[in-house]
């Protein structure tokens, strides 16, 4: 039995499919499911035709478009295994990951083949630029040209749940990236499972803003929509006037905390705008529990937020119906087993004690690309371990108190950044936080916050001092705060703590020219 994502999503399109609208492209430009069949079936001929076969890797550096889906359609139709990459990533970068991968296809944008055709063609991978369907001044010599001159039909090449889908590189912050080897069973049990606790069906239109090299954007998202054969607005990137003039139309949204952050500090945004709105999605990063409470104040909507991996896609999320607790990811999503275990022993924690989150599921990878002892490592009786550090509530509710590589061990005692960061991002003139440990003679880590002032403002470094105080304990009290105008993040939100621990290594012992 064919077990292709493709054909399990396709299962799902409408009875219409020539009729019925895919996506919403901008400037009166639509797709609809018969696109998505034809355009799907050109892309995987015209991979066919340049030698790509089932179980080959097709890897992507391209800028958001529905040509980069239909690739990525036509690649899982092929049989063969996408591999996106960050539009950020440099040259010596993606040299790593054809190296690693060995794609028979490299996909990029033509403003930068000449400089990355040398690249590939030094790992034995061929390149190719996507361009624009149905655009011959932005496609000649494409593979959309191709495309458009192979044939609109394809037998979905037959797949095992087993076989790879996809293969997502992880940000790599602790050592070179991983390449995450995802099957289509992995990413068709958690797209259905997420349609269904999220009520997602064909009268939807989802507003997606999100980058599609994350899985984020490209599967949580896409997959999902695809099998409720519901509908899509699909802008290039996130701008708040764009998402404004677009929510009118929608029915949902998904987006990073950033998304919900910049909206709300544009007074446009109102309940009346979104009335007819029916969820509003959270993921990839913390959302805090000010933004929470403020978007829900502002709309009267409670922000949905959920917790997922690359290597896992979605685990857990917060109810559909009941109470979306702030500063919580709710429960594991149906499929999946969660546990709070010992990060040395193994051994389950009791309720309401922390301890490194570990999953067991479909939706849990294949393991990580070429690199079993890594794999094996990173398993421990049959759940794998994914590294954050987490509590169940008497409720039931999962809460996630951060990274265990974000650990901060000041004088033999564990400190949880999470916990300061909620302190202090509650306190007045405090827009956000971030909390690290660094480098410290006495104490083996001393802790560091780093601060940004809310609209403008300039709160005291020694009032907030003076107000954790009266919150937390002595061993968990920032040595020094820091007033900064940003943190650092990643393309999907994620503040970047490695940054800040290499940019505050020697906080302690420096001037406050930073505050």
């Amino acid at each position: 039995m064919d077990r292709n994502l493709y054909s399990r999503l396709a299962a799902f399109f409408p009875a219409d499919a020539p009729g019925t609208r895919f996506a919403e492209l901008g400037e009166g430009r639509t797709y609809s499911y018969g696109d998505v069949e034809e355009v799907s079936a050109r892309f995987a001929n015209a991979l066919l035709a340049l030698g790509v076969r089932p179980g080959d890797r097709v890897a992507a550096q391209v800028e958001k478009s529905i040509e980069a889906v239909m690739l990525y359609l036509g690649t899982v139709r092929a049989g063969a295994a996408f591999l996106p990459l960050n539009t950020a990533y440099t040259p010596a970068e993606i040299d790593y990951f054809l190296a690693d991968a060995e794609p028979a296809i490299f996909v990029c944008d033509p403003a930068r083949a000449a400089t990355l055709r040398p690249v590939a063609e030094s790992k034995g991978a061929r390149l190719e630029t996507l361009g624009v369907w149905r655009s011959p001044q932005l496609s000649a010599g494409s593979l959309a040209d191709r495309a458009l001159s192979a044939s609109p039909r394809f037998a979905t090449v037959p797949r095992g749940d087993d076989d790879l889908a996809a293969i997502l590189y992880t940000s790599g912050t602790t050592g070179r990236s991983k390449g995450a080897m995802l099957t289509h069973d992995n990413l068709a049990s958690n797209a259905l499972a997420l349609r269904d606790i999220w009520r997602f069906t064909d009268k939807d239109v989802l507003l997606h803003a999100l980058p599609i090299f994350h899985t984020h954007g490209l599967f949580t998202a896409i997959n999902t929509l695809m099998a409720a054969g519901g509908q899509l607005i699909f802008l290039p990137r996130f701008s708040v006037d764009e998402v404004i003039a677009a929510l009118p139309r929608a029915t949902s949204m998904m987006g990073v905390p950033t998304f919900y952050t910049r909206l709300l500090a544009d007074a446009r945004l109102s309940r009346e705008r979104v009335a007819h709105m029916r969820l509003f999605i959270s993921g990839s990063a913390p959302l805090t529990a000010a933004t929470h409470e403020a978007f829900a104040a502002r709309t009267g909507h409670a922000i949905l937020e959920r917790y997922g991996m690359t290597e896992t896609s979605m685990n857990t999320s917060n109810p559909y119906e009941g109470e979306r607790r702030a500063g919580t990811v709710g429960f594991a999503i149906p499929g999946v087993e969660l546990r709070i275990a010992d990060p040395q022993t193994g051994e389950e924690k009791t309720q309401g004690e922390i301890g490194v989150i570990e999953v067991k599921g479909r939706n849990v990878f294949k393991g990580y690309w070429r690199m079993p002892e890594k794999t094996a490592a990173e398993f421990r009786n049959g759940f794998f371990v994914t590294g954050d550090l987490g509590l169940i509530d008497q409720d039931g509710y999962v809460h996630i108190v951060g990274r265990a590589k974000d650990l901060i061990i000041s004088g033999g005692l564990n400190i949880y950044p999470k916990e300061i960061e909620a302190a202090l991002d509650s306190l007045p003139g405090v827009a956000e936080s971030a909390v690290i440990g660094v480098p410290d003679a006495d104490f083996g880590e001393a802790v560091i916050a780093l601060v940004v002032p809310e609209n403008g403002l300039r709160p005291q470094p020694e009032r907030l001092a003076a107000a954790l105080r009266e919150r937390l304990a002595g061993f968990k009290q920032p040595k020094r705060i820091v007033l900064v105008k940003e943190l650092p993040r990643n393309a999907m939100g994620k503040v970047e703590k490695a940054r800040l621990r290499a940019s505050f290594a020697e906080a302690l012992h420096v001037d406050q020219a930073g505050e």
